[in-house]
């Protein structure tokens, strides 16, 4: 969806959560809109603080949102790579694919679910608060509603009811749009198809957004008609590549990992020396890292020269200086996986390179970019 270079905020479950520099733009425009009208609630008080409250606890719904998915995903076996929040609200990046209908489905409709229920919440506590009416009058920006407990739960109710209302627009990769192919993959049973039908109603609902867009700005709303029209193309052009893909996998779904990967790779013992490291495998290949395995040729990491050559006394083994892997770092794949999983894989981007592991975890090949690119250009 964007760059991976985000700014590491913390870890939850076991899953990086981070925030993209275009974070911080929307989250300025979002606190400087809430504290104009935090002012007219509530004159005297402090409506910066409000706003900033507000602002965050939205960022907290979608990153709720976002975990939604990632539970759902991480009980059905597929990793996570991160969630980032950015200017559009939030991403789970998942190490791969779904591989079955049911579980796209369970995916897709997870983080829907979860804002539903923090508007549920916020309706709930509103009325405790105050009254139900208080709280609609509340999420409706009326300046009358008086409390300052109750406008904030009603701007987050209202917030996250156009939240559940964008996602499950049937438009991919929109939650609603994966919805949709979840359903035409059961219906199908494939889900390459299924991934082009979804991305066609992506491309139509990202177009028409663009035209109720312009249509704003010329009656006058230009920064809502701007920033419509900008989702819109945004939308659109996440939704085109999607469907490149799945075209691509389409014509690659015969071939496995093991089909293109070098079979006979060459791997660094962890408990090597550091020098002997720098001699008998940087200095004598050239290259820049080597993946890193154990005593039973099991994959534990990978290793960069400036790694080795930056090692310090203390550090007299490989393993203490290479970058670990964790499972869920993007770095492995199965020897028996198709290839098209690979497409989507962070290390690819980062290493040029995935390492090919089989069912025990030993490492049993490399699938470098260069071997990608000439095993399907006849394809």
């Amino acid at each position: 969806m964007f760059g991976g270079s985000s700014i590491q905020l913390a870890r939850v479950f076991g899953i990086r959560i981070g925030v993209d520099v275009s974070w911080f733009f929307v989250l300025f425009l979002i606190i400087w809109s809430l504290s104009g009208y935090y002012e007219d609630v509530s004159p005297g008080s402090n409506a910066f603080a409000l706003a900033t409250v507000s602002a965050l606890l939205f960022f907290l719904s979608i990153l709720l949102h976002e975990l939604g998915h990632a539970v759902v995903a991480i009980r059905n076996g597929i990793p996570i790579l991160g969630i980032d929040l950015w200017m559009f609200g939030g991403v789970a990046k998942m190490e791969r694919d779904t591989d079955s209908a049911g579980v796209e489905f369970r995916v897709a409709v997870a983080g829907p679910l979860v804002t539903l229920a923090i508007a549920a919440l916020c309706f709930g506590l509103g009325t405790l608060v105050s009254s139900p009416d208080a709280v609609i009058e509340g999420s409706t920006f009326d300046t009358g509603v008086g409390d300052e407990a109750t406008a904030v739960l009603g701007y987050l109710m209202s917030i996250n009811v156009l939240v559940l209302a964008f996602n499950l627009i049937p438009g991919f990769p929109l939650d609603g749009g994966r919805i949709a192919r979840a359903i035409a993959w059961r219906i199908t049973g494939d889900r390459n198809r299924a991934t082009r039908f979804a991305a066609v109603l992506g491309r139509g609902a990202g177009w028409l957004m663009v035209g109720l867009g312009v249509f704003m700005f010329l009656r006058g709303s230009v920064l809502s008609g701007v920033w419509l029209a900008f989702i819109g193309i945004f939308l659109a052009q996440a939704a085109r590549s999607a469907q490149v893909q799945a075209d691509f996998a389409g014509r690659i779904e015969h071939l496995r990992v093991a089909d293109v990967m070098d079979d006979e790779p060459v791997a660094i013992p962890e408990s090597l020396p550091v020098e002997r490291a720098e001699d008998e495998f940087f200095l004598r290949y050239g290259w820049p890292w080597f993946p890193v395995v154990d005593a039973g040729g099991r994959l534990v990491g990978v290793v960069s020269h400036d790694a080795v050559r930056g090692a310090d006394g203390e550090a007299r083994a490989v393993s203490a200086v290479m970058a670990r892997d964790r499972g869920d770092s993007g770095l492995r794949a199965s020897v028996e996986d198709p290839l098209d999983s690979l497409l989507g894989l962070e290390s690819l981007g980062r290493l040029g390179a995935v390492m090919a592991v089989d069912a025990d975890g030993v490492l049993r090949g490399v699938v470098t970019l260069d071997r990608l690119r000439r095993a399907l250009r006849p394809a």
